[in-house]
């Protein structure tokens, strides 16, 4: 072997056995840019720092839910404030067109009815329709009257009409009397269907005569029998106007029907009371109720 080939291998030899231990590094890289990037220091378990990480999750949990509520609580407060303007809305309507309806009818019945008068600024001139009072040539009249009894109560209702002279007069009554205790009630429904004529129209008066069937509703049994009466109706003062009635029934029960009283016209509208005789069969009369004289008041229509 030469000189120079002994030289450069003692050397190479000299240089291996001169250099230090390698350093024995796990996980890690020896490179340059190893200093550059952050070490996440480790920490024992249950350690103050695992306590903080937890409560940053805890607080931002609890962020997401307090805003996923304050979304929902505006919708709501949005939907209820909806809500009661739309009702607020309905109200007002619903309440002007009943205020509408009840100013219409309440102007209706004061313009109406047959007991306006003449004009006092136009004596001479042609008398109208609601001028005419009871010689109107076509009348509809209604009306409900109570008549408390001795042992009982009387509802009395009645329905006519009337042209110049011919009309129709349907009337119903209800008896309910008390026997004994006010656990038992005894009752009697009365109808009558009369066909009425005026031989006396005048603007303040009108007499009918009148015919036709009266019916009782006794328990266990109808009865069904011809029936009379006579009415009269005339102005007093003003408005004012003074009523009677008589009604017989003369078999196979009888019946004796007769009142009297006061009419006050406020437009269509009529306020009624007076006094009522009422005498019927012992057969057929409500068990425990007096019949005989009792007042009655009630009201009506008049067109």
């Amino acid at each position: 072997m030469s000189l120079p080939k002994v030289v450069l291998g003692g050397g190479l030899l000299a240089s291996l056995l001169a250099a230090p231990p390698a350093e024995a590094r796990f996980g890690k890289r020896s490179d340059s840019h190893e200093s550059s990037k952050p070490v996440h220091e480790a920490t024992a378990i249950g350690s103050d720092r695992d306590d903080d990480s937890k409560k940053d999750d805890d607080e931002n949990k609890n962020r997401s839910s307090r805003s996923k509520r304050t979304t929902l609580s505006s919708t709501d407060d949005d939907y209820a404030f909806n809500s009661s303007a739309s009702d607020d809305a309905v109200a007002v309507v619903l309440g002007a067109l009943f205020e509408l309806m009840f100013r219409g009818v309440g102007e209706a019945i004061a313009s109406m009815g047959t007991h306006h008068g003449h004009d006092i600024n136009a004596p001479d001139a042609q008398p109208q329709r609601n001028s005419l009072r009871h010689a109107t040539p076509f009348s509809l009249r209604m009306g409900a009257l109570v008549s408390p009894l001795r042992g009982g109560i009387g509802v009395d209702f009645d329905l006519g009409w009337e042209a110049q002279r011919f009309g129709m007069d349907l009337r119903l009554s209800r008896l309910t009397g008390t026997w004994d205790t006010s656990a038992y009630r005894n009752t009697r429904t009365l109808g009558e269907m009369h066909v009425t004529y005026s031989p006396l129209v005048r603007e303040a008066l009108r007499l009918r005569v009148e015919a036709g069937v009266s019916t009782l509703d006794a328990p266990g049994r109808v009865y069904v029998a011809p029936s009379l009466g006579m009415s009269v109706e005339a102005c007093l003062l003003g408005p004012l106007d003074v009523e009677g009635r008589l009604q017989m029934t003369p078999g196979p029960y009888q019946q004796l029907d007769a009142r009297g009283g006061l009419a006050l016209h406020l437009g269509g509208l009529m306020l009624r009371g007076g006094v009522r005789y009422l005498n019927l069969d012992s057969e057929v009369a409500p068990l425990g109720m007096a019949l005989g004289f009792t007042p009655e008041f009630g009201l009506g229509f008049v067109f």
